[in-house]
This record gives C-alpha cells, structure tokens and sequence, in this order.
C-alpha cells in the first residue's frame, strides 16, 4: 500500500486543529449563554427593553 504524502498530512492537522478551534468557540459560546442567563439584569423588569429602560420622554433636565 502507498504510505499519505506529506501534503495529505498537513491538511489532515489542519482540519483537526480547526475542528478543535470550532468545539472550543462552541464551548465558550454555551457558557457565555448560560452566564447570561444565570445572571440575568435584575434591574430591568421582564417585558421591558434594556435599552429604553427609564428613559423619560420630553425635555432632558440640564448637565449642570
């Protein structure tokens, strides 16, 4: 039987270190979710958008 050349090799560790790159972003991807979930913002009741959460509508109070 022919042995793999060199070339077939390299791309076979490619593949692998890139199917290891994609597990370990999937990873990291599933614990930021499950942080964020656990955690959650407390501050902004349910139904409520966080990024219009108290914002008053009409004129702004001045800076200083």
């Amino acid at each position: 039987m022919a042995r793999p050349t060199p070339q077939t090799q390299a791309k076979r560790r490619r593949e692998l270190s890139k199917q290891e790159e994609r597990k370990a972003k999937q990873e990291r991807r599933a614990l930021r979710k499950e942080q964020k979930t656990k955690n959650g913002d407390s501050s902004v009741p349910p139904g409520q958008d966080p990024d219009l959460y108290g914002i008053v509508p009409g004129p702004q109070p001045p800076l200083e």
